[in-house]
């Protein structure tokens, strides 16, 4: 029986590997293929929603500009106000 386990593994070492180029070329061919196949998957959103998502996101970005904006100027002028006591 042990005879056996090493006549397969014999033969596994006898097999020749395809060229390296041949390797390459059907692993870059399973990728494509691949990524073929989980482009089918995607569910691409209605023209409707993606206006929707950035209106969100624009309103969104300006309220939290507005937000910024006054804790910057409360800052500036709360510095202001510290600066103007140190020079007393």
């Amino acid at each position: 029986m042990a005879e056996n386990k090493t006549d397969a593994k014999s033969v596994k070492k006898d097999e020749k590997k395809p060229f390296i180029l041949v390797r390459l070329f059907r692993r870059i061919l399973k990728f494509v293929r691949d990524c073929k196949g989980e482009m089918k998957k995607i569910v691409w959103p209605t023209p409707k929603a993606t206006f929707k998502n950035t209106g969100v996101v624009l309103v969104t970005i300006a309220v939290l500009g507005v937000f910024v904006f006054l804790l910057d100027t409360c800052f500036m002028n709360l510095l202001g106000l510290i600066m103007d006591v140190a020079k007393v």
